[in-house]
């Protein structure tokens, strides 16, 4: 079978890692991720389109310097260019999932925490899932 079919919203919830990338396409990528209490993905910019889902928890979506409070539910695209970062506000952990267009990750990395996330510079290689 090509493509993903599977439940996003199942997956996401039951997720632990701060980053496991699913599926890599050509053109897109999708990536689960939890945010511990407090955590935060980091100030970033990227050269490429992002798309986030709130599955579980509560937090901050920081959109070009505007925060706007996030819950389940909440979807926020971050257009290429645009300084983000996504906190925890929350006591329980934060579950999402993200889009990248093109692909930002090697296809099938995990990191099991912030730290280990940041201290790998891996990116996106070409290859794909399938």
């Amino acid at each position: 079978m090509k493509g993903f079919l599977k439940n996003i919203e199942e997956i996401a919830v039951k997720n632990e890692e701060f980053r496991r990338v699913l599926y890599t396409a050509k053109h897109c990528q999708l990536v689960v991720m939890a945010l511990k209490p407090k955590e935060e993905i980091g100030a970033e910019v990227h050269k490429l389109d992002q798309f986030f889902r709130v599955e579980e928890g509560t937090g901050e979506a920081v959109l070009a310097g505007v925060r706007t409070a996030i819950s389940a539910g909440f979807a926020v695209i971050v257009p290429a260019g645009a300084n983000h970062n996504i906190i925890n506000t929350g006591n329980v952990p934060l579950k999402l999932y993200t889009l990248y267009a093109p692909p930002n990750h090697r296809d099938g990395v995990v990191h099991h925490t912030r730290a280990e996330a940041e201290g790998d510079d891996e990116h996106f290689d070409g290859i794909t899932t399938e």
